[in-house]
């Protein structure tokens, strides 16, 4: 269900979005009725989780439709648009090839930032292989069009974010790979968390990390 193609129909959209969420939920990737996920539809307009909901509970008619500027297409009454609906916009203006846009509140992951850690791109090879670097952007305030602006120097080189103290942004060409971004990064951030926890981190070896760089750049980008 996730894993949707490019024609997608907007009912098989709105259901993804409900499996997303419900997995994102049950995971402890958000809590409360933080995080936003979004779908772009075969015409264009994204689709996108409302304001106030919970991420793990959502119905198929909560989602609204809106255009690439932000325009309301559709919507129930009693459903108001997320006031980071501009950062999923801004990721979608600049890569054509995204079709689904993830914030997420992980918890590891989200500890880095409030710690001012960067992210431990070298401590596990599949994370240089895969997925590459993930910057830190900048502190926003949240439900501003500062997320839109902290993320938009990061959007064309990279497919996962960590936004400062406020979690974590993945995006891909379905919400099955923005999931797995999500994942990987808060899998590797407990791990990091872990290993400081006990002493010791243990980097990859600087010339291995050059041919998983290599690798990455020649199959994942």
């Amino acid at each position: 269900m996730l894993n949707f193609s490019s024609t997608a129909g907007e009912a098989d959209l709105r259901l993804a979005i409900i499996e997303c969420g419900r997995i994102a939920y049950e995971r402890h990737l958000v809590t409360s009725n933080d995080g936003n996920i979004s779908a772009r539809m075969e015409n264009g307009n994204i689709l996108i989780t409302p304001s106030g909901i919970s991420k793990g509970r959502l119905s198929a008619d909560d989602m609204l439709v809106v255009d690439l500027d932000g325009n309301i297409i559709s919507s129930r009454p009693d459903r108001k648009p997320s006031s980071e609906t501009p950062m999923h916009l801004e990721v979608y203006k600049q890569r054509k090839d995204v079709r689904a846009v993830l914030h997420a509140h992980p918890i590891f992951a989200t500890t880095l930032t409030v710690s001012g850690l960067e992210f431990p791109v070298d401590v596990l090879p599949e994370v240089l292989l895969t997925l590459g670097n993930v910057p830190v952007t900048a502190y926003a305030t949240p439900s501003s069009h500062e997320d839109a602006a902290v993320i938009r120097p990061f959007v064309k080189d990279h497919n996962a974010l960590l936004l400062c103290q406020h979690g974590s942004l993945t995006y891909g060409k379905n919400l099955d790979e923005a999931l797995i971004h999500l994942e990987r990064i808060e899998h590797v951030s407990e791990i990091y968390w872990r290993a400081k926890m006990l002493g010791e981190v243990k980097r990859v070896p600087p010339e291995a990390q050059a041919k998983l760089i290599e690798l990455h750049e020649k199959y994942f980008t």
